[in-house]
C-alpha cells in the first residue's frame, strides 16, 4: 500500500522500524566487568539481605571504571540506607537490560521475587515497582510471566507518554475534561472512540490483566499490587473517565480514596525528565569564532562536572539547591556562604561531596580586597571555584537556579563540539502556582517557546509590553564552563579572555536553567527595594519605559495593591496564564520533589536558622 501517508519523509520515525531497532538495541550493550566484579551466586542466601543496609561503596568499586561499578556507584547513592536487597534487585534490573548478562541474573531476579516479594513491595517505590513487573516481559520463566510483563510494560509505558503529553496542556491530572468535544477528527488507524459512559474498554484491559496474573503465584503479588495502586491514585487517565462518567449520569462522585502508600522512608526518585529530544542538542551562537578562547586538544568528551555558587539565604533552600544538583549527577557542589553562618557550614560540610567556604575575614584576608557589591564577590568565588575544580565542567549559578536538562547533564556535556569552550542555558523562570506539591511549572520567553514578541502582549495584557520576554529576572541564562582554559575568567552571565567575552560556545536546546525568582508574592515584595537599587531590576542607560520604571511607577502611585496586580498577572500561574503560555508552547513542567531529595542526600531536613 503506497501513498504520500507512507512517504518516508513522513513517518514519525524516520527510517522505520530498522532505525527503531538500531536506537533500542544500542542502549543494550553488554555491561563489562573489571577483575574481581561479579553478581552474587544465583543460590546466595536472600536472609542476611533482609535486614543489611546500604553503606558507603567499597574501595575497589569507587576506583573501577567498569559499567558495572559505575551501576553499583548510582544505586548505591540511591539506596543508601535501605536493605540491601533493594539494591540487589535494582542491579539484577540493570543486568537485565543489556545484552549479554551473567548466567545467574534472571534467576537470581525470579528468585527475589518468588521469596521476598514482601519486603520489596513493602520498601520499594512506585517507580522501580514499575520497573520489577516490566522486566519480567523478557525474563520470565512462565507464559504467564512474560505475557503479564509484557502487558504492564504497554500499560505503564502508554501512560507514561500520554501523562508526559498532558504536562504541555495545562491541565490538572485529576481535572476530568467537560462534556464538550473539541475536536470531530477520528481517531488514528480507523478505531473507534471509546464510549464514555458505556464502553467496557477499561475495564476489560485492567480486568483480564488482573485474571492473568493471578494464574502464577510469582507475579501476582507485584502485578496486583500495581493494579490496586493504579485504581486508588486520583491523578490517571482511568480515574478521569470514571468522573466524566458520573458528571453525565448526575451520579454523586465519591471521594477519591488515597493512593496506595509507599514507605515513607523510601529514596526519592529522581528528578523526572521528558524523553530524550529528536533534534540537536545545541545551537552555536552567531560568531562563533570571532573572539573564541583556545581548547586544548583532547579536551573534548568530558563529562563531569560542578557547581559553584555564591549563597545567603535560609539553610533549608541551599539543601534543597545543592542535593537537586548532586540528584542530576553533579561530582562536587562548591558553596560560598556570603554571610559566613558557622552553623550551615558545619551542617552542610558533613556532606561528601559538597565543598563549603565561609566567606569571613579570614576568606578576604586571602583575597585583595572584599569587594562591595555581591556581583562583584560572585566573580571573585567563582575564580576561585575555577581554580580548584578538579572536573571537567563547572556550572556557575545562583542559589535560586536550577539545571533543567532534557537528558543527563553528562550526557550532554560529552557531546559538546571540541572547540567550545562554553555552554549556554536558558532560562525558565518559575511561576507561582500556591500549592506545596513538587511539580513546578515554568515560563519560557517568546522566542525560545518559537514565537513572535507580540504575543507578550496578548498573555500579559496590561503588562506585557514593558517585559524583556515576557520575565522579570534576566535572560541571559548561565554557562557551564569548561575547565583548564588558560587566562579564562567565568562571570555570572559570560566567560572572559583577554578582556572579552568568548565567543565559542553553544545553547543549549530543550534544557534549561529553571530560575525561582519570585516563588511567591512576599518574598517578590520582601526583595524588591534591593533589587530596585542594586539588583536585576536596577535602571540601566536605556531611556525607554521598561521593568524598573513599571514597578516603580506601581510602587509610588498605587502601592501594595498596584504591585499584588502586576505579580497576579506575570508571575502566579493562574489557569488563565497557564493555558495561553501552554497554547504557544512557551510553559514547562518539572517534578522536582526537593525537600525528599534533601532527606534522600543529607539523611535528615537541616535544622531551622536561629
Amino acid at each position: 500500500m503506497t501513498g504520500p501517508g507512507n512517504s518516508k519523509d513522513r513517518l514519525t520515525y524516520a527510517g522505520g522500524f530498522d532505525a527503531v531497532l538500531r536506537q533500542m538495541e544500542g542502549r543494550r550493550d553488554p555491561m563489562t566487568f573489571a577483575e574481581g566484579e561479579s553478581l552474587p551466586d544465583a543460590d546466595i542466601d536472600l536472609a542476611p539481605l533482609r535486614s543489611r543496609r546500604i553503606g558507603p561503596v567499597s574501595p575497589e568499586l569507587k576506583k573501577s571504571r567498569s559499567t558495572f561499578a559505575y551501576k553499583c556507584r548510582e544505586l548505591h547513592e540511591e539506596f543508601a540506607g535501605h536493605p540491601e536487597i533493594c539494591y540487589l534487585n535494582g542491579l539484577l534490573i540493570a543486568n537485565l537490560r543489556r545484552r549479554g548478562q551473567p548466567d545467574q541474573t534472571a534467576p537470581l531476579f525470579r528468585r527475589l521475587w518468588a521469596e521476598e516479594h514482601d519486603i520489596l513491595l513493602a520498601r520499594l517505590d512506585a517507580r522501580w515497582l514499575v520497573s520489577s513487573v516490566t522486566t519480567f516481559a523478557d525474563h520470565g520463566a512462565t507464559p504467564v510471566q512474560r505475557s503479564v510483563g509484557h502487558a504492564m510494560s504497554v500499560l505503564f509505558g502508554t501512560m507514561k507518554l500520554y501523562e508526559t503529553e498532558r504536562l504541555f496542556s495545562g491541565h490538572a491530572p485529576d481535572q476530568p475534561f467537560p462534556w464538550r468535544r473539541k475536536s470531530a477528527k477520528a481517531l488514528p488507524l480507523q478505531m473507534d472512540a471509546y464510549a464514555v459512559t458505556g464502553g467496557g474498554l477499561d475495564v476489560n484491559m485492567l480486568g483480564r490483566l488482573w485474571m492473568e496474573a493471578a494464574e502464577d503465584p510469582v507475579i501476582a503479588p507485584l502485578a496486583h499490587h500495581l493494579l490496586e495502586a493504579l485504581n486508588a491514585d486520583p491523578l490517571n487517565v482511568f480515574r478521569r473517565l470514571r468522573l466524566m462518567r458520573e458528571a453525565r449520569d448526575g451520579t454523586p462522585v465519591d471521594p477519591a480514596p488515597e493512593p496506595v502508600p509507599m514507605p515513607a522512608t523510601e529514596p526519592a526518585p529522581a528528578p523526572a525528565l521528558p524523553p530524550t529530544p529528536a533534534v540537536e542538542l545545541f545551537t552555536p551562537v552567531p560568531r562563533y569564532r570571532a573572539h573564541a578562547i583556545p581548547v586544548p586538544p583532547g579536551a573534548a568528551g568530558g563529562r563531569d562536572w560542578a557547581v559553584a555558587a555564591t549563597v545567603r539565604a535560609p539553610l533549608r533552600e541551599i539543601a534543597r539547591f545543592a542535593a537537586w544538583h548532586l540528584e542530576l549527577g553533579a561530582a562536587r557542589v562548591h558553596l560560598y556562604l556570603d554571610d559566613a553562618q558557622s552553623a550551615q557550614a558545619a551542617w552542610l560540610a558533613r556532606h561528601p561531596k559538597l565543598q563549603v567556604t565561609a566567606c569571613d575575614d579570614a576568606y578576604w584576608a586571602t583575597k585583595p580586597r572584599r569587594p562591595k557589591t555581591h556581583q562583584v564577590r560572585q566573580t571573585v568565588n567563582v575564580a576561585d571555584a575555577y581554580g580548584r575544580c578538579a572536573q571537567a565542567w563547572l556550572a556557575h549559578l545562583d542559589v535560586d537556579e536550577f539545571l533543567l536538562p532534557v537528558v543527563p547533564l553528562e550526557r550532554i556535556l560529552a557531546e559538546v563540539p571540541g572547540d567550545a569552550a562554553a555552554v549556554q542555558v536558558p532560562p525558565a523562570e518559575m511561576l507561582a502556582t500556591g500549592g506545596p506539591g513538587d511539580t513546578r511549572h515554568f515560563k519560557l520567553t517568546a522566542r525560545l517557546g518559537g514565537q513572535r514578541k507580540r504575543v507578550l502582549e496578548e498573555i500579559y495584557p496590561t503588562f506585557g509590553a514593558h517585559l524583556r520576554g515576557g520575565y522579570v529576572s534576566h535572560l541571559e541564562g548561565k554557562l557551564v564552563v569548561r575547565t583548564g582554559l588558560e587566562g579564562a575568567e567565568p562571570g555570572i552571565h559570560t566567560l572572559m579572555w583577554t578582556g572579552r567575552a568568548a565567543t565559542n560556545r553553544v545553547i543549549l536546546r530543550g534544557s534549561f536553567l529553571g530560575h525561582a525568582h519570585a516563588p511567591s508574592y512576599a518574598e517578590f515584595r520582601d526583595k524588591l527595594a534591593f533589587r530596585m537599587d542594586h539588583g536585576s531590576y536596577r535602571k540601566t542607560d536605556d531611556a525607554s519605559f521598561r521593568l524598573a520604571d513599571v514597578i516603580g511607577f506601581l510602587r509610588d502611585s498605587e502601592g501594595e495593591a498596584g504591585l499584588r496586580q502586576f505579580y497576579d498577572e506575570v508571575c502566579t500561574g493562574t489557569p488563565r496564564l497557564m493555558h495561553a503560555l501552554a497554547r504557544r508552547n512557551m510553559l514547562l513542567t518539572r517534578e522536582m520533589p526537593l525537600d525528599r531529595l534533601v532527606q534522600a542526600h543529607f539523611g535528615a531536613p537541616p535544622p531551622e536558622d536561629d
